[in-house]
């Protein structure tokens, strides 16, 4: 978003007070999450118990100077700051943002129903997000506030916008059809959230398709009878609007014909235009096969080849939006699905619960259901019932209904009833929880967070915190700088430079990349079993490796006669022909690869060798990010090129060529032949200032302060008393050390780390699982947060103190310190 405070003045057509020029680029609401207070509008909205009016003094002194207000708001307290003054703020950011959507002509998905609307967004932004630039709600963004603040995210970049739309009363989705106005629409799962409001099913139905009153296209579900008779009078009455079915039981555009189990997922099969068609997914339970169906109805109604459908889907991942899957105190495994409680949600997590297979017993921690449409007897005789089906070895209501209730529930064993959390949590010990497998499923305002931090097993609080859109963002800018039809591999050795493997290499493979690059054939061998299908060369080919190359698919690299003469032995063995391998070529490392003076012989091999097959010739450039040896590099792309033109010469068929790596790609251009290797470029750090400015920051190191203490000037810090104290000083001792990969090097000063935007230095030698850090005139406390790399201390700072590179930091992360992955 990008207006002047007078343009947005005049869109509202509001009284206003405008005594400053202002550039608006971000809309707030929370006055805890505004981090651009200059370029923000912040829209004081009256809630149940707090008015936004109430913090623009706390606003106004964080240098922010932009507000919209009600009409009776004092502005005399507040001469620098900009108002615009109307009866109804919820109302203004509303109208506002209907006016950004209008600018914009893109393809825009509503989506919308009781269940799954989250989850069928999220899957859709996977599925399209290579072909689309695609805006999207936020989290469950769907809401009368929600849907504004997640429209005002469009920006001219922007061509695909996929968008949810929740109600919960009559007449709201007038209000959210004006400011989505999808194009295509997508209605997923009716069931009995907020049903209370509306006199019958049908009713909400009605009122939830007015969400496609002008759209072209609505995607959904013809298996229920009363939905289907309801959208067909709705398309009726609003001709323009076409439909695109899917159904198991009656005719549809996709006509499915069976869901069956399969080892780690479902297949689903079925009809589309006359022709058999089927995919499969890497989920079981009934709501992610019904998100599916609904993703692939999509996919084939925006035209895309069953093949590529197929090949997405099988590329789906869990959104971890409401089920969180945790490692528990005393063997226990917790579900936490503390993100709403209805009976819709709660079939859906018991359904996750009885897949979980680690444990015999299974408990379920329920609270009050506060919407239902139900009477609470009825209720909770219904959710009685549920849980009788699932043998459970034990329940625990909370909520003063359930302990008005508790009766209904006499059938199942084990129950214990509490009147609110804090009252568990009290109680939490002498329940003897052991080696169950708990789902914690409660309202928002029951706080069940506090039960699941209780649950938690304490884990290493060092965390490798690993931002994936970042590495989307890296690897899409390293794509643009390359010439039409040059391909891409991605290097993921070394557990993806400390990165992650399976998690890395599953973007990847993803996000288009060609070629995956390892380092040993384990590495290749852990890829394939978690699902990659990419090819896969391995750099550091063994013999010992032989076996699992062939069996698991792998592509080596052939760098010495030696290695040549026993993989083509141990072909011939096994009868196998035409095998892919990758020849390595030494135009100066000196490392590994054929040298000039190899060639004739080299030749004569692959000549008359049936049983290898050329995928590539490569070699490595020695110095590709120093001007200062460019002559070199120069003479090294020369070498390569007459080398394996000699090698092209000998063989009746062609293979592709590469030489650059990440340096490489940008300052010689040139040498980008068929394919360039990228590698640390990928994980956001380029030696080329111009080009690092353009990489994002995808890893980030923290760990965590574990006790603060006062240390006397003269006293010393650390083993050897290497640091004797100049001052009194504040020292705090941190959750890292070398055996974690923070280098002895930084100790005694060299390493800094980076503590409420401040850096303070290590004192004394590096321990083996801590280190002390100087925190003199930093108000910090126990337990807060400390960057050890990432945004504000960059990794290459970090290998400069310690003499060394980053490549070396960030494959020396040890595996103990826990990775986090999350896409923003």
């Amino acid at each position: 978003m990008n207006y002047n405070i007078e343009n947005i003045a005049e869109i509202l057509g509001a009284k206003h007070q405008l005594v400053n020029p202002a550039q608006i680029s971000h809309l707030a609401t929370d006055s805890r999450n505004i981090n651009f207070p200059e370029t923000t509008l912040f829209f004081a909205l009256k809630g149940v118990n707090q008015d936004g009016a109430s913090f623009i003094s706390d606003l106004y002194k964080n240098a922010v100077r932009n507000f919209v207000v009600k009409d009776n708001f004092s502005t005399k307290d507040f001469p620098e700051a900009n108002f615009i003054l109307l009866p109804d703020p919820l109302s203004a950011l509303q109208k506002l943002a209907a006016h950004h959507r209008q600018q914009f002509s893109f393809p825009v998905i509503g989506i919308t129903g009781s269940n799954g609307k989250t989850i069928v967004k999220e899957w859709l932004y996977q599925l399209l997000q290579n072909d689309f630039n695609i805006v999207r709600s936020p989290k469950s963004y769907n809401s009368q506030l929600g849907v504004p603040l997640s429209i005002a995210q469009i920006s001219p970049t922007d061509n695909l916008g996929i968008f949810e739309a929740g109600i919960s009363e009559p007449g709201e989705m007038v209000k959210l059809q004006q400011l989505i106005a999808p194009n295509i629409g997508i209605l997923t799962y009716l069931g009995e959230a907020h049903a209370e409001q509306f006199a019958s099913r049908i009713e909400k139905l009605r009122e939830k398709l007015l969400l496609f009153s002008n759209a072209e296209w609505l995607v959904y579900s013809a298996d229920d009878d009363d939905t289907a008779i309801t959208i067909r009078q709705f398309l009726k009455e609003h001709p323009h609007l076409k439909s695109f079915t899917s159904s198991t039981l009656h005719d549809a555009d996709f006509r499915i014909s069976s869901i069956i189990p399969v080892e780690g997922g479902s297949r689903i099969a079925g009809v589309y235009m006359d022709k058999p068609v089927e995919f499969e997914i890497y989920f079981k339970d009934t709501a992610s096969v019904s998100n599916a169906i609904s993703c692939y109805c999509l996919m084939l109604l925006l035209q895309y080849p069953p093949s590529v459908i197929n090949l997405r889907m099988l590329q789906l991942k869990p959104v971890a939006m409401r089920l969180e899957l945790l490692e528990g105190i005393h063997h226990c495994s917790i579900i936490n699905d503390s993100y709403n409680a209805d009976l819709d949600s709660l079939l859906i997590a018991l359904d996750f619960l009885q897949q979980q297979q680690q444990h015999d017993r299974r408990t379920v921690i329920l609270s009050d259901f506060l919407q239902s449409g139900k009477s609470a007897d009825s209720l909770y005789s219904v959710i009685a019932d549920l849980l009788q089906q699932r043998a459970l070895y034990r329940f625990i209501g909370i909520g003063h209904q359930l302990v008005k209730y508790a009766d209904k529930f006499s059938c199942l064993p084990n129950t214990a009833f509490f009147n609110s959390t804090d009252e568990f949590i009290q109680s939490l010990p002498a329940l003897h929880f052991r080696e169950e497998t708990i789902l914690l499923k409660g309202a928002r305002s029951f706080a069940f967070e506090k039960i699941s931090k209780a649950f938690e097993r304490k884990v290493h609080n060092t965390l490798l915190e690993i931002n994936l859109t970042a590495l989307r963002h890296n690897l899409k800018f390293y794509r643009r700088q390359l010439r039409r039809g040059v391909k891409l591999m991605a290097m993921v050795k070394a557990f993806s430079y400390g990165s992650g493997s399976y998690e890395i290499a599953s973007l990847l493979q993803h996000a288009g990349a060609d070629y995956l690059g390892v380092a040993y054939a384990d590495e290749g061998v852990e890829l394939r079993k978690a699902g990659i299908s990419l090819p896969i060369m391995v750099m550091n080919t063994e013999e010992e490796g032989f076996e699992s190359i062939v069996r698991y698919n792998l592509e080596p690299e052939l760098y010495s006669f030696k290695i040549l003469r026993s993989f083509y032995h141990h072909l011939q063995e096994n009868n196998i022909k035409d095998f892919p391998v990758h020849i390595k070529l030494d135009t100066g490392m000196h490392r590994l690869g054929f040298e000039q003076g190899d060639m004739e012989e080299l030749n004569a091999i692959l000549h008359a060798n049936a049983a290898l097959k050329i995928r590539s010739v490569f070699s490595h450039l020695v110095a590709s990010d120093d001007p200062a040896h460019d002559t070199f590099t120069n003479a090294q792309y020369e070498l390569f090129q007459t080398m394996s033109g000699r090698l092209r010469e000998a063989l009746s068929y062609d293979f592709l060529q590469h030489i650059s790596n990440s340096s490489g790609i940008r300052r010689h251009s040139r040498m980008q032949l068929d394919m360039v290797r990228l590698g640390i470029g990928l994980y956001g750090v380029d030696s080329l200032p111009d080009t690092q400015l353009q990489l994002r920051n995808v890893s980030t190191l923290v760990t965590t302060i574990s006790q603060i203490r006062q240390v006397k000037k003269g006293e010393s810090v650390g083993y050897s008393r290497k640091a004797i104290l100049d001052r009194d000083s504040t020292i705090a001792t941190v959750r890292i050390g070398y055996a974690d990969g923070y280098p002895r090097a930084l100790g005694n000063g060299m390493g800094k780390m980076l503590l409420q935007d401040q850096l303070v230095p290590v004192v004394g030698n590096v321990c083996m699982d801590m280190t002390m850090i100087d925190i003199t005139g930093i108000n910090a406390k126990e337990e807060d947060q400390l960057i050890v790399f990432g945004e504000g201390l960059p990794v290459s700072l970090l290998a400069t103190w310690a003499g060394t590179i980053p490549y070396e930091i960030l494959t020396n992360i040890s595996q103990r310190v826990k990775r986090i992955y999350f896409e923003e």
